[in-house]
């Protein structure tokens, strides 16, 4: 697989100490959401653009984490289309990362835009738009894991 790398490691770790990294990893997805938010107030709007992704990617991760499977990769659309069967979501959410995948790396570097810095490229919009689908992974997550 191109965008993630996935390897069962189930019975190698103890379902306490999965939930507990995924239990690190979805704290960590929340704080990036919150960061996501006082970035928009700021008007930061293409760090609000890169944390909502952050926190999304962080979320499925503390998925996998809780399922036992170890897995890489940036692209959150790559990591919720590979779940297992049963924890698929929705061909909504999918597209709803595919948008927040193209905010992970355009958001921090200039030579990714023909002219300017990555700010003169994102508006209040754009953040609002990523901190609602963030927020529709990481619960979907969320409700997998709990």
């Amino acid at each position: 697989m191109n965008a993630a790398h996935i390897k069962r490691r189930g019975h190698r770790i103890q379902r306490a100490a999965r939930v507990r990294r995924a239990a690190d990893w979805l704290r960590q997805a929340l704080r990036d959401l919150d960061h996501a938010e006082k970035s928009l107030e700021m008007g930061d709007y293409e760090w609000a653009c890169f944390a909502a992704q952050q926190a999304a990617e962080k979320a499925v991760k503390a998925l996998y984490q809780a399922l036992g499977i170890e897995v890489w990769g940036h692209a959150v659309s790559r990591l919720l289309a590979s779940l297992p069967a049963e924890h698929k979501p929705p061909s909504e959410l999918i597209e709803a990362a595919k948008e927040l995948d193209r905010h992970y790396l355009s958001t921090r570097y200039p030579n990714l835009h023909p002219e300017g810095a990555p700010m003169d490229y994102y508006s209040r919009v754009d953040a609002e738009r990523a901190i609602s689908h963030a927020k529709k992974i990481v619960e979907f997550c969320r409700n997998k894991i709990v």
